[in-house]
C-alpha cells in the first residue's frame, strides 16, 4: 500500500542518476499546478475557519450538548406549524428555557467574556501566522490571506462525538481512523482525488511548514488531523510522518558541526546530574548542544534520509523548515531539550511544593501488572547502572535506570507529541507507571506523572481496605436499592459504613488537596516548556483526573492556549458544572472526554463531604456543552478500583490515538484475575457470617456443588473462627470491652492501611536505591 509513500524504501533496484535528481527536486510547486496550490491554501483556510467557529460555539448560550445548531425559542417551537399542540412537551420546554437562561448568565460574567476574547485572539494570531507561512511557499501571502478571510467555516463537530455508552457485553472498538472521520470530518477539496503519494507529500510538506513556525502547538496538530481526513488518508500516515520527522531532526542535530570545545562541553553535560533532575531535562542539551548552528542541508538530509522515495528535495525541505533547519537551539527548544538546566532547577522548585513530582518515561519491559512487592519496577531501578539522578523527594543521589537513561540519551524515543498519564491512587510504587503501559510510543512520547507517593499510596490502601471490609459488603447490598444520587443528596449511607468512614475520609481529603496543587504545578511546567514546544495529551483516572482538571483550570486562568491537544478524565472527583467544563474546553484544542459510571458508589462515598451541589463528573454526564465527549461506562465499572485496569479498554473503544493493544489485553487478564479473587473473597466472607468455611480442593480452588454454589463446612468453637466474625453482618452488637464491632473493624483497617503504606514506601525506596547484589 505504501510502496510509493515518502518514507518507503528506496532500495528497490537501480535508478538512473537523472531519476534521482528529479526526485531530489520535488516540492509543492513542482507536484501541484497553480490551481491546486490555490486549492491547498483554501482548504487550510477553511479548516482554520471551522476551528475558530468551534471556539465561538463553546461560548454560545444558544448551543446545547449534542447540538451544533442555534436553539429556537420555546414560543417558536410551540408555534411551529409542524408541531402538534398535543405533542408539545411543556415541561421539557420549561427545562430547556431554564438551562438557556443559566448559560446566558454564566457567559455574561466578565471573566468568561475575557476568556472568550483571549481564546479568539490567540487562534486568530495563529491562523494568520500559518496562512502567511504556507502562502509564501505555494502562491503568495496576499492571496493566502485573502482566502483566510473569505473561506467558509464548515459546521464543526467541536471534536465531540455523540455520547457513548460502553457496557460489559460490548466488544466493538471504535478504530482510530473511524474516530478521525467522525471528530474531524473531511472538507470537500479537489486535492482528495490526487494520487496517494502526492496527497502524502502535501501532508508531509504541511508538517514541515508548521514546524518552521518554531513550535508545534496543539492547534497545528488539529489542523493536520483535519487535513489528513480531508485528503482521505489514514491516521497512520500522519503519525508515521511525525515519528520519522522527529527522528530525522534529532539524528541530524546529533551530528552537528562544532569545534572540539563544543563537543567536550556536550559530553560534560551528558553526564552532569544537574541536567537530569526528576527526568525533567529529558534528552537535554547534551544531545543537541546549546551552542553552534545546525547546517540547513544537514537537517534536510536527516529528514530526507527517513523519508526516502518521493520525498522533498534537500533545498525544499530546508526551505520549508526555515529557522528549524539552521539552529540546534530551535530544534532543542522544540523537544524540551534546550534550557535543560533551567528545567532541572524548575523541577527542584516544584519538588519543594509537591513531593516526588517528576515525569517518568514509559518504556517496554517485563509485565508491570504484578503487584508483588518483590517484583522490581524496571522503569525506575537497576543494579547494573551506576549513573545517578537526583530524586526530587530527597537530597540523596539515586541510581538512574537504563530506561530512564535511554530517555535522556536515545533520540529514537523522541516524538513530536507528548502524552502524560496520571494515576489517581496507588497500592504499590509500580502503580505510577504500570497503568500507562497501554500508551504506545509509536505516535507520542509517553510519560507518567509521579507525585505525592505517600498520600496516594495511603489513599489506595484505604480504599482497598474499605471495599474489602465486612461493613462495605453489608452496606453495598443496601446502597444498590437507591441510585447513587439519592445516596448523595439524601445522605442515605448505611450507618455501618459511616462508622468506618474515618479509614478513607482523611486520606482522600489530603490526597485531593495535593492533587489540586500538583495540577497547578503541572500547568506551570507546561507553560515553562518542560516538555518543549509540543502538543501535550493528558489522561488521568480518579485523583489523577483531578490533577488534569486542576491543570486545565490553571492554564485557563493564565490564558495559556495551544499547549494541550486532548484531555481524557476518567472517574473524576470534580464538579460537573457546565461553567467549569466550558473553561477547561477553552484550553483544549482537540478532544475533551469525561468518562463516568453511575454505579461508582466508592467515588460517591468519597466525594460525599465535598460540594456535591455542583455535581460529580465521575458519576454523570456533562450537559450543555457540545465540545465535551461523555462516555458512560456504568455497565463495566461497578467500583472505583476497576478504573486502574480499564484505562486501555476505555481509550481503545473511544478511538484514542496510540493505544498498545497487547498491553490492553494484559490489563484485561489482570482485571479478570482481580474479579476472581474478589468473588472468592466474597464466598469466604459469606461463609464466615454463617459460621462456616469454604471447602477447597487439592489445587487450592473452591469446590462447588451441582447447582454452582460453593461447598461449605461448619467451623466448630475453638476451630478456625476469627475474632469478631460473628459481628460482620452489621448488627452493631457490643463487644465485651464496650466497643462497637465497626469501631474495632475501623481500628483494624487503619492499622492495616498504615502497615501496607509503609511497606509500599519502603518498596519504592528500595526500587530507587536498589543496592547492588
Amino acid at each position: 500500500m505504501f510502496k510509493h509513500v515518502p518514507w518507503a524504501s528506496s532500495h528497490e533496484g537501480e535508478k538512473s542518476t537523472e531519476g534521482k535528481q528529479q526526485q531530489e527536486e520535488e516540492s509543492l510547486t513542482t507536484i501541484l499546478n497553480i490551481d491546486q496550490r490555490g486549492d491547498l491554501t483554501l482548504l487550510i483556510a477553511s479548516i482554520m475557519a471551522s476551528m475558530r467557529k468551534a471556539i465561538e460555539m463553546n461560548f454560545n448560550a444558544n448551543v446545547s450538548s449534542g447540538s451544533h445548531k442555534p436553539l429556537v425559542t420555546e414560543d417558536e417551537k410551540i408555534m411551529d406549524a409542524n408541531t402538534h399542540p398535543a405533542s408539545a412537551d411543556v415541561n421539557a420546554l420549561d427545562q430547556e428555557k431554564k438551562l438557556k437562561e443559566q448559560r446566558q448568565k454564566e457567559l455574561s460574567a466578565p471573566k468568561m467574556k475575557e476568556l472568550k476574547g483571549d481564546a479568539l485572539k490567540f487562534i486568530d494570531q495563529w491562523r494568520t501566522d500559518v496562512i502567511e507561512r504556507i502562502g509564501s511557499i505555494v502562491n503568495s501571502r496576499e492571496e493566502a490571506s485573502s482566502q483566510l478571510h473569505a473561506a467558509p467555516a464548515k459546521s464543526p463537530t467541536s471534536h465531540a462525538a455523540a455520547d457513548r455508552k460502553i457496557d460489559a457485553e460490548s466488544h466493538d472498538s471504535e478504530a482510530a481512523d473511524t474516530a478521525l472521520k467522525e471528530l474531524f470530518p473531511p472538507i470537500d477539496t479537489p486535492l482528495s482525488s490526487l494520487e496517494e503519494p502526492t496527497r502524502i507529500l502535501i501532508l508531509h510538506s504541511t508538517v514541515l511548514l508548521l514546524l518552521s513556525l518554531e513550535h508545534y502547538v496543539a492547534p497545528s496538530r488539529v489542523l493536520l488531523l483535519y487535513l489528513t481526513s480531508s485528503l482521505q488518508l489514514p491516521l497512520s500516515v500522519l503519525t508515521s510522518d511525525e515519528e520519522k520527522i522527529a527522528k530525522g531532526l534529532l539524528a541530524a542535530a546529533e551530528h552537528m558541526s562544532g569545534d572540539e570545545e563544543t563537543q567536550k562541553k556536550a559530553e560534560e553535560n551528558k553526564h552532569s546530574r544537574k541536567w537530569k533532575v526528576g527526568l525533567a531535562s529529558v534528552a537535554g542539551a547534551a544531545l543537541i548542544g546549546v551552542t553552534g548552528g545546525l547546517a540547513a542541508p544537514l537537517v534536510a538530509a536527516g529528514v530526507g534520509s527517513v523519508m526516502g522515495g518521493l520525498g522533498l528535495g534537500a533545498t525544499a525541505a530546508a526551505g520549508y523548515l526555515g529557522a528549524v533547519a539552521g539552529s540546534t537551539v530551535v530544534v532543542g527548544s522544540l523537544f524540551g531539550a534546550y534550557g535543560g538546566k533551567m528545567t532541572g532547577e524548575m523541577m527542584d522548585a516544584y519538588a519543594k511544593e509537591v513531593s516526588d513530582f517528576a515525569f517518568l518515561p514509559i518504556k517496554d519491559g517485563p509485565d508491570p501488572l504484578s503487584s508483588n512487592p518483590n517484583d522490581k519496577d524496571t522503569s525506575s531501578t537497576s543494579h547494573d547502572e551506576k549513573k545517578e539522578i537526583k530524586d526530587p523527594s530527597s537530597n540523596a543521589s539515586k541510581p538512574i535506570s537504563p530506561t530512564a537513561e535511554a530517555a535522556i540519551s536515545d533520540p529514537s524515543s523522541r516524538r513530536l507529541r507528548v502524552t502524560i498519564g496520571i494515576s489517581g491512587w496507588l497500592t504499590s510504587a509500580s502503580d505510577v507507571t504500570s497503568p500507562w503501559r497501554i500508551l504506545s510510543p509509536a505516535s507520542s512520547e509517553p510519560f507518567a506523572l509521579r507525585y505525592e507517593l505517600e498520600a496516594l499510596m495511603n489513599l489506595g490502601n484505604s480504599i482497598s481496605a474499605m471495599v474489602s471490609s465486612a461493613a462495605w459488603g453489608y452496606a453495598k447490598s443496601e446502597m444498590i436499592k437507591h441510585t447513587i444520587f439519592a445516596e448523595l443528596t439524601a445522605a442515605l449511607w448505611p450507618l455501618a459504613l459511616l462508622k468506618i468512614s474515618r479509614v478513607v475520609d482523611n486520606p482522600f481529603s489530603v490526597a485531593k488537596a495535593r492533587s489540586d496543587k500538583a495540577g497547578e504545578l503541572l500547568a506551570d511546567a507546561l507553560v515553562n516548556k518542560a516538555q518543549g514546544e509540543r502538543p501535550v495529551v493528558l489522561v488521568g483516572y480518579s485523583l489523577g483526573a483531578r490533577v488534569v482538571y486542576s491543570c486545565l483550570m490553571s492554564l485557563a486562568k493564565r490564558k495559556a492556549f495551544g499547549l494541550v491537544e486532548s484531555a481524557v478524565l476518567i472517574g473524576t472527583p470534580c464538579p460537573s458544572t457546565t461553567a467549569d467544563w466550558r473553561v477547561m474546553r477553552s484550553v483544549v484544542a482537540s478532544r475533551l472526554v469525561n468518562v463516568y459510571s453511575e454505579n461508582d458508589y466508592v467515588l460517591g462515598f468519597l466525594y460525599r463531604t465535598s460540594s456535591i451541589q455542583y455535581g460529580v463528573a465521575g458519576l454523570q454526564k456533562i450537559d450543555g456543552l457540545p465540545g465535551v465527549e461523555n462516555v458512560d461506562v456504568s455497565g463495566t465499572v461497578s467500583g472505583h478500583l476497576r478504573y486502574r485496569y480499564l484505562v486501555g479498554a476505555v481509550l481503545k473503544k473511544i478511538g484514542f490515538e496510540g493505544v498498545d493493544l497487547k498491553a490492553v489485553e494484559e490489563e484485561a487478564a489482570a482485571l479478570k484475575k482481580m474479579d476472581e479473587e474478589e468473588e472468592e473473597k466474597g464466598y469466604v466472607e459469606k461463609a464466615k457470617a454463617q459460621g462456616k468455611s469454604i471447602v477447597k480442593g487439592a489445587d487450592g480452588k473452591i469446590l462447588f456443588d451441582k447447582d454452582g454454589r460453593p461447598l461449605m463446612e461448619k467451623v466448630w468453637k475453638g476451630g478456625r473462627k476469627e475474632d469478631g466474625e460473628a459481628e460482620s453482618g452489621g448488627t452493631g452488637k457490643q463487644e465485651k470491652n464496650g466497643k462497637d464491632a465497626h469501631d474495632e473493624e475501623a481500628e483494624r483497617l487503619e492499622k492495616e492501611v498504615q502497615e501496607k503504606t509503609q511497606q509500599g514506601l519502603l518498596q519504592g525506596m528500595a526500587q530507587k536505591l536498589h543496592i547492588s547484589r
